[in-house]
Protein backbone atom coordinates (compact mmCIF):
# COMPACT_ATOMS: atom_id res chain seq x y z
CA UNK A 1 0.00 0.00 0.00
CA UNK A 2 3.14 2.39 0.56
CA UNK A 3 4.51 1.56 -2.27
CA UNK A 4 1.20 2.53 -3.92
CA UNK A 5 1.00 5.42 -2.68
CA UNK A 6 4.15 6.90 -2.99
CA UNK A 7 3.99 6.03 -6.96
CA UNK A 8 0.79 7.92 -6.76
CA UNK A 9 2.13 11.40 -5.19
CA UNK A 10 5.11 11.07 -7.61
CA UNK A 11 2.70 10.94 -10.69
CA UNK A 12 0.64 14.27 -9.32
CA UNK A 13 4.08 16.28 -8.34
CA UNK A 14 5.24 15.43 -11.93
CA UNK A 15 2.04 16.63 -13.29
CA UNK A 16 1.77 19.45 -11.35
CA UNK A 17 5.84 20.22 -12.50
CA UNK A 18 4.61 19.99 -15.97
CA UNK A 19 1.35 22.32 -15.72
CA UNK A 20 3.74 25.10 -13.80
CA UNK A 21 6.08 24.63 -16.53
CA UNK A 22 3.77 25.36 -19.12
CA UNK A 23 2.47 28.25 -17.09
CA UNK A 24 5.66 29.99 -16.87
CA UNK A 25 6.19 29.48 -20.68
CA UNK A 26 2.40 30.73 -21.56
CA UNK A 27 2.04 34.28 -23.01
CA UNK A 28 -0.11 35.20 -20.21
CA UNK A 29 2.85 35.00 -17.87
CA UNK A 30 5.33 35.94 -19.99
CA UNK A 31 3.20 39.22 -19.88
CA UNK A 32 2.41 39.11 -16.06
CA UNK A 33 6.36 39.38 -16.15
CA UNK A 34 6.76 41.72 -18.26
CA UNK A 35 4.58 44.15 -16.47
CA UNK A 36 6.60 43.47 -13.06
CA UNK A 37 9.61 43.91 -14.72
CA UNK A 38 8.61 47.41 -15.99
CA UNK A 39 7.26 48.24 -12.73
CA UNK A 40 10.40 48.06 -11.00
CA UNK A 41 12.18 49.89 -13.09
CA UNK A 42 10.45 52.99 -13.27
CA UNK A 43 10.51 52.85 -9.38
CA UNK A 44 13.74 52.79 -9.22
CA UNK A 45 13.84 55.22 -11.78
CA UNK A 46 11.89 57.36 -9.78
CA UNK A 47 13.78 56.96 -6.85
CA UNK A 48 17.19 57.46 -8.07
CA UNK A 49 16.54 60.06 -10.81
CA UNK A 50 13.24 62.06 -10.23
CA UNK A 51 13.49 62.35 -6.50
CA UNK A 52 17.20 63.47 -6.83
CA UNK A 53 15.96 66.21 -9.20
CA UNK A 54 12.71 67.10 -6.99
CA UNK A 55 15.27 67.68 -3.90
CA UNK A 56 18.64 69.42 -5.64
CA UNK A 57 17.01 70.61 -8.66
CA UNK A 58 13.74 72.51 -6.67
CA UNK A 59 16.19 72.81 -3.59
CA UNK A 60 15.14 72.68 0.34
CA UNK A 61 14.87 75.60 2.43
CA UNK A 62 14.41 76.30 6.26
CA UNK A 63 11.27 78.01 7.24
CA UNK A 64 12.10 81.20 8.85
CA UNK A 65 9.98 82.93 11.78
CA UNK A 66 8.05 85.53 10.59
CA UNK A 67 5.64 85.65 13.84
CA UNK A 68 5.43 88.69 15.62
CA UNK A 69 6.16 90.79 12.31
CA UNK A 70 3.82 92.86 10.05
CA UNK A 71 2.30 90.94 7.52
CA UNK A 72 4.23 92.93 4.61
CA UNK A 73 7.31 92.60 6.63
CA UNK A 74 6.45 88.57 6.52
CA UNK A 75 5.46 88.71 2.76
CA UNK A 76 8.67 90.49 1.98
CA UNK A 77 11.24 88.24 3.59
CA UNK A 78 9.15 85.02 2.84
CA UNK A 79 9.40 86.77 -0.78
CA UNK A 80 13.15 87.26 -0.57
CA UNK A 81 13.91 83.15 0.51
CA UNK A 82 11.54 81.81 -2.21
CA UNK A 83 8.67 81.00 -0.79
CA UNK A 84 4.73 81.65 -1.49
CA UNK A 85 3.72 83.42 1.39
CA UNK A 86 -0.36 83.77 1.81
CA UNK A 87 -2.54 85.08 4.30
CA UNK A 88 -4.80 82.69 6.16
CA UNK A 89 -7.62 83.69 9.11
CA UNK A 90 -7.65 87.09 9.85
CA UNK A 91 -7.99 87.15 13.52
CA UNK A 92 -9.44 88.84 16.91
CA UNK A 93 -6.24 89.00 19.37
CA UNK A 94 -6.40 91.57 22.14
CA UNK A 95 -2.83 91.05 23.12
CA UNK A 96 -1.32 91.77 19.40
CA UNK A 97 -2.48 94.83 16.89
CA UNK A 98 -4.22 94.61 13.99
CA UNK A 99 -1.96 93.42 10.94
CA UNK A 100 0.76 91.37 12.91
CA UNK A 101 1.37 87.38 11.77
CA UNK A 102 -0.30 85.88 14.53
CA UNK A 103 1.44 82.26 13.87
CA UNK A 104 2.43 80.44 10.59
CA UNK A 105 2.33 76.92 8.83
CA UNK A 106 4.72 75.45 8.07
CA UNK A 107 6.41 76.34 11.78
CA UNK A 108 9.70 77.88 11.96
CA UNK A 109 12.39 75.53 11.76
CA UNK A 110 10.79 73.03 8.97
CA UNK A 111 12.80 72.10 6.54
CA UNK A 112 10.63 72.00 3.05
CA UNK A 113 11.11 72.65 -0.66
CA UNK A 114 11.75 75.92 -1.68
CA UNK A 115 8.63 77.84 -3.12
CA UNK A 116 6.53 75.83 -0.70
CA UNK A 117 3.54 78.58 0.24
CA UNK A 118 3.76 79.77 3.98
CA UNK A 119 -0.18 80.36 5.28
CA UNK A 120 0.13 83.46 8.03
CA UNK A 121 -2.77 83.75 10.82
CA UNK A 122 -2.83 87.37 10.86
CA UNK A 123 -4.27 89.54 13.76
CA UNK A 124 -7.21 92.31 13.54
CA UNK A 125 -6.31 93.76 16.88
CA UNK A 126 -8.41 94.13 19.70
CA UNK A 127 -12.53 94.62 19.73
CA UNK A 128 -13.62 98.13 18.91
CA UNK A 129 -16.57 99.18 19.35
CA UNK A 130 -18.94 102.53 18.21
CA UNK A 131 -19.28 105.59 21.01
CA UNK A 132 -22.70 106.30 21.42
CA UNK A 133 -24.24 109.72 21.57
CA UNK A 134 -25.09 110.34 25.26
CA UNK A 135 -25.53 114.14 25.10
CA UNK A 136 -28.86 115.29 27.00
CA UNK A 137 -29.35 112.04 29.15
CA UNK A 138 -29.35 111.66 32.79
CA UNK A 139 -26.25 110.33 34.03
CA UNK A 140 -27.89 106.87 35.03
CA UNK A 141 -28.90 106.47 31.61
CA UNK A 142 -25.59 107.38 30.03
CA UNK A 143 -23.89 105.03 32.27
CA UNK A 144 -26.41 102.41 30.94
CA UNK A 145 -25.74 103.08 27.52
CA UNK A 146 -22.18 103.20 27.80
CA UNK A 147 -21.95 99.68 29.74
CA UNK A 148 -24.08 98.30 26.85
CA UNK A 149 -21.63 98.83 24.28
CA UNK A 150 -18.84 97.79 26.61
CA UNK A 151 -17.47 101.39 27.53
CA UNK A 152 -17.83 102.81 31.11
CA UNK A 153 -18.76 106.16 31.95
CA UNK A 154 -15.43 108.26 33.06
CA UNK A 155 -15.09 111.60 34.85
CA UNK A 156 -17.60 114.19 35.22
CA UNK A 157 -17.18 118.12 35.35
CA UNK A 158 -19.85 120.26 36.11
CA UNK A 159 -21.17 123.29 35.21
CA UNK A 160 -24.10 125.37 34.75
CA UNK A 161 -26.41 125.64 32.14
CA UNK A 162 -29.69 127.26 30.79
CA UNK A 163 -30.04 124.68 28.43
CA UNK A 164 -29.60 121.48 29.73
CA UNK A 165 -31.60 120.20 32.55
CA UNK A 166 -29.36 119.71 35.86
CA UNK A 167 -28.06 116.60 36.03
CA UNK A 168 -27.76 115.81 32.07
CA UNK A 169 -25.14 115.32 29.93
CA UNK A 170 -24.53 118.48 28.33
CA UNK A 171 -21.19 117.11 25.97
CA UNK A 172 -18.42 114.17 25.92
CA UNK A 173 -15.43 114.70 25.38
CA UNK A 174 -15.22 111.32 23.16
CA UNK A 175 -17.49 112.29 20.12
CA UNK A 176 -20.09 109.90 19.03
CA UNK A 177 -19.01 107.26 16.28
CA UNK A 178 -15.86 107.56 17.18
CA UNK A 179 -14.43 103.58 16.70
CA UNK A 180 -12.89 103.07 20.48
CA UNK A 181 -11.71 100.14 22.02
CA UNK A 182 -13.71 98.35 24.50
CA UNK A 183 -12.85 99.33 28.66
CA UNK A 184 -11.97 102.56 28.09
CA UNK A 185 -14.30 105.61 29.76
CA UNK A 186 -15.89 107.96 28.31
CA UNK A 187 -15.59 111.57 30.47
CA UNK A 188 -18.37 114.03 30.40
CA UNK A 189 -19.54 117.42 31.37
CA UNK A 190 -22.61 117.29 33.33
CA UNK A 191 -24.97 120.33 33.86
CA UNK A 192 -26.12 122.29 36.85
CA UNK A 193 -29.07 123.83 35.99
CA UNK A 194 -29.42 127.15 36.23
CA UNK A 195 -27.13 129.23 38.25
CA UNK A 196 -29.20 130.02 41.38
CA UNK A 197 -26.35 130.16 43.85
CA UNK A 198 -26.70 125.91 44.39
CA UNK A 199 -24.13 123.37 43.47
CA UNK A 200 -24.18 119.92 42.11
CA UNK A 201 -23.35 117.13 44.51
CA UNK A 202 -20.26 115.14 43.31
CA UNK A 203 -20.23 110.90 43.71
CA UNK A 204 -17.29 110.31 45.85
CA UNK A 205 -18.64 107.28 46.95
CA UNK A 206 -15.79 104.43 46.36
CA UNK A 207 -13.06 107.54 46.99
CA UNK A 208 -10.70 107.71 50.08
CA UNK A 209 -11.72 110.13 52.78
CA UNK A 210 -9.06 112.67 51.82
CA UNK A 211 -9.96 112.59 47.68
CA UNK A 212 -13.18 112.92 48.85
CA UNK A 213 -12.75 115.95 50.98
CA UNK A 214 -11.03 117.42 48.29
CA UNK A 215 -13.30 117.19 45.86
CA UNK A 216 -16.02 118.57 47.89
CA UNK A 217 -14.52 121.12 49.02
CA UNK A 218 -13.33 122.46 45.28
CA UNK A 219 -16.65 122.97 44.35
CA UNK A 220 -17.46 124.86 47.87
CA UNK A 221 -19.07 121.52 50.07
CA UNK A 222 -17.57 120.46 53.29
CA UNK A 223 -17.69 116.99 54.83
CA UNK A 224 -20.47 116.75 57.32
CA UNK A 225 -21.25 113.90 59.77
CA UNK A 226 -19.03 110.42 58.88
CA UNK A 227 -20.17 106.99 60.11
CA UNK A 228 -17.41 104.30 60.39
CA UNK A 229 -18.55 100.84 59.76
CA UNK A 230 -16.49 97.55 59.69
CA UNK A 231 -15.57 95.87 56.54
CA UNK A 232 -13.00 92.90 55.31
CA UNK A 233 -13.61 93.42 51.86
CA UNK A 234 -12.80 97.56 51.08
CA UNK A 235 -9.79 99.56 52.41
CA UNK A 236 -9.82 101.98 55.14
CA UNK A 237 -11.14 104.84 54.27
CA UNK A 238 -13.22 104.04 51.51
CA UNK A 239 -16.23 106.33 50.85
CA UNK A 240 -19.26 103.62 50.59
CA UNK A 241 -22.09 106.00 50.79
CA UNK A 242 -22.90 109.61 51.02
CA UNK A 243 -26.01 112.22 51.36
CA UNK A 244 -27.15 114.50 49.38
CA UNK A 245 -26.39 111.58 46.65
CA UNK A 246 -24.73 112.52 43.04
CA UNK A 247 -27.27 114.99 40.92
CA UNK A 248 -28.30 116.34 43.84
CA UNK A 249 -27.72 120.26 44.49
CA UNK A 250 -26.83 121.99 47.67
CA UNK A 251 -26.43 125.25 48.40
CA UNK A 252 -22.16 126.25 49.07
CA UNK A 253 -20.54 125.25 52.33
CA UNK A 254 -23.82 122.52 53.16
CA UNK A 255 -22.03 119.55 54.28
CA UNK A 256 -22.20 116.27 52.93
CA UNK A 257 -22.24 113.19 55.46
CA UNK A 258 -20.37 109.96 54.18
CA UNK A 259 -20.63 106.43 55.41
CA UNK A 260 -17.11 105.35 55.37
CA UNK A 261 -14.78 101.92 56.03
CA UNK A 262 -12.39 101.91 59.15
CA UNK A 263 -9.81 99.96 60.32
CA UNK A 264 -9.87 96.99 62.03
CA UNK A 265 -12.91 94.45 63.31
CA UNK A 266 -13.73 97.73 65.17
CA UNK A 267 -17.71 98.55 65.96
CA UNK A 268 -19.53 100.96 63.90
CA UNK A 269 -18.54 104.25 64.93
CA UNK A 270 -19.91 107.97 64.47
CA UNK A 271 -18.14 111.43 63.99
CA UNK A 272 -20.17 114.21 64.25
CA UNK A 273 -18.59 117.57 62.31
Amino acid sequence: MKSISYIFLKTNRMKLSKNTKKLIKSSLAKKLFLILGVILILFFLFNDLLMNWYVEGGGISVVPNVAGMKYDEAVRMLDSLGFEPKKGDVRLDRDKPADIVISQNPSEGMTVKTGRRIYMVVSAGEITVTVPNIKGRTIRDAQFQLEREGLKLGSLDYQYSEEFPSGTIISQKTNPGVKVKRDISISCIVSQGVDDGSVQVPDVTGKQLSEAERILQSIGLIIGNITYIPSNDLLPNTVVDQYPRLGEKSLPNKKVDLIVIQSGEKKESFREN
